[in-house]
């Protein structure tokens, strides 16, 4: 079976990086997509017994300084899932100035709906939208390897990268990395998946604006109503995740990850009427998670992000939502959201 042209680095690849700027954030953004690009096509090398010359993984990391460690791989159906990658100069780095490159990087592979993966991949995301995706296997794994890497070269050495299944694992992993220890990783989340209907799909701003205020009072009351508007709880799981800041990159074309963009601006806008409290209690809980009780955490809500919206054009959905858009030179809008 012939290669995709999408796994072939020289085909498809950010070639243009012959010297990286670690203090570009678009060339760190293409780095960590070209990582996560890796993951994809090492799958696809070992499900389609792609060898030595043929193999066709390889460039995604060698082209920039990066090396293979590990390879995570799944014990349901033997599929590789991540990847962690060393980078190939000796720490430390005294000839970086400013942003140094990582040490480490942790990537995870998204969906590949091809026999042999998408059975187990369907379930996972399954498992994502009843929120208890961190029971699964790859979940725990990463978070071992992240957790032993972390505690081993320190956590400013480490980034995290995903793209859509992926990045549900890479953002969970990053979440308990904070809450469980404190430690704030790099972290860069390429179309995250948002357990919530598309309401950001709506093209009339007053609906849109209206379900969504609807949706924040009905969560929030619900969230009073079985204790979980309690300030005096404890510790609050937002406050202690608002040290860390992931990038997410996102496309208003896609449906799986557009929401998050709705899903910030929201807070923002309920703050400017007077409603803070009601969205700043709205945007800790999803409504699953209330109905299924009080130890189940909504996974993919955070209280910060630096977002990246990609404005260029999609022509189809497998476009809007593949990785590899995230390597090309894109017309973006940006905008910090942090909690307050």
């Amino acid at each position: 079976m012939m290669a995709s042209e999408k796994e072939i680095f020289s085909l498809t690849g950010p070639t243009f990086l012959t010297s990286i700027d670690w203090n570009n954030s678009h060339h760190r953004r293409s780095v960590a997509a070209s990582l996560v690009q890796g993951v994809y096509t090492m799958e696809r090398d070992r499900q389609q017994n792609r060898h030595g010359p043929q193999a066709l993984a390889m460039p995604w990391w060698q082209f920039f300084n990066f090396k293979l460690n590990q390879i995570l791989v799944d014990n349901h159906d033997l599929s590789y899932f991540g990847a962690i990658y060393e980078f190939n100069v000796p720490y430390p780095y005294h000839s970086y100035p400013g942003q140094r490159p990582p040490q480490y990087v942790i990537a995870f592979r998204g969906t590949i709906k091809k026999p042999g993966n998408r059975e187990q991949d369907f379930k996972l995301n399954l498992h994502f939208m009843l929120n208890n995706l961190n029971n699964s296997t790859r979940y725990l794994t990463g978070l071992e390897s992240v957790r032993e890497i972390a505690y081993r070269a320190g956590p400013e050495n480490v980034w995290l990268a995903g793209h859509s299944l992926g990045a549900s694992i890479a953002l969970l992993i990053g979440r308990d990395m904070v809450k469980h220890t404190k430690m704030n990783l790099e972290t860069y989340l390429f179309n995250p998946p948002f357990a919530s209907l598309p309401i950001e799909k709506i093209t009339n701003e007053k609906l849109r604006h209206g379900l969504r205020f609807a949706s924040s009072v009905l969560t929030a009351g619900l969230a009073v109503a079985t204790g979980g508007g309690n300030s005096n709880r404890g510790e609050d799981v937002f406050d202690v995740l608002s040290t860390w800041v992931p990038y997410l990159f996102l496309n208003p074309s896609d449906p799986i990850c557009s929401e998050y963009v709705g899903y910030f601006e929201h807070r923002e806008k309920m703050e400017s009427m007077g409603a803070g409290r009601i969205g700043r209690l709205a945007t800790k809980h999803s409504i699953g998670s209330i109905v299924r009780g009080k130890d189940c955490e909504a996974g993919h809500l955070i209280p910060c992000a630096y977002l990246s919206i990609n404005l260029s054009p999609s022509q189809s959905f497998k476009e809007a939502h593949g990785i590899h858009q995230w390597r090309q030179d894109l017309q973006f809008n940006y905008k910090l959201f942090q909690y307050n």
